[in-house]
């Protein structure tokens, strides 16, 4: 199914979560505190403000994000969890420093 989002609305693929604890303890499905960490799936065109005008959103696809605990709305697409949200409920984008990319290659 393709889907496309409206308006200011986000589609965030959430991280995957600790599988195990510090000290080393597998942690079920269950008992798993769910990331507050995404990256962005797809997005909306953006906003039109009052003389019409259409805003465009901050957030692009690919985008790795932070969001609050309790933001948007889980839904199930081709199989997949995604979360839709409003941009407003972004707390903010995860820059990637050059160490840390480094260290992904």
């Amino acid at each position: 199914m393709k889907f496309r989002s409206l308006h200011d609305r986000v589609v965030i693929r959430r991280a995957e979560g600790d599988v195990k604890s510090k000290g080393g303890i597998i942690i079920p499905d269950t008992a798993k505190e769910k990331p507050q960490q995404g990256e962005v799936v797809a997005v909306g065109p953006g906003l039109r403000d009052k003389g019409g005008n259409l805003v465009p959103l901050d957030v692009e696809v690919g985008d790795l994000i932070l969001f609050g605990k309790w933001s948007g709305s889980e839904v199930t697409i081709d199989g997949e969890t995604l979360l839709i949200m409003k941009e407003t409920d972004i707390m903010g984008i995860v820059e990637k420093t050059e160490a840390a990319a480094g260290k992904a290659a």
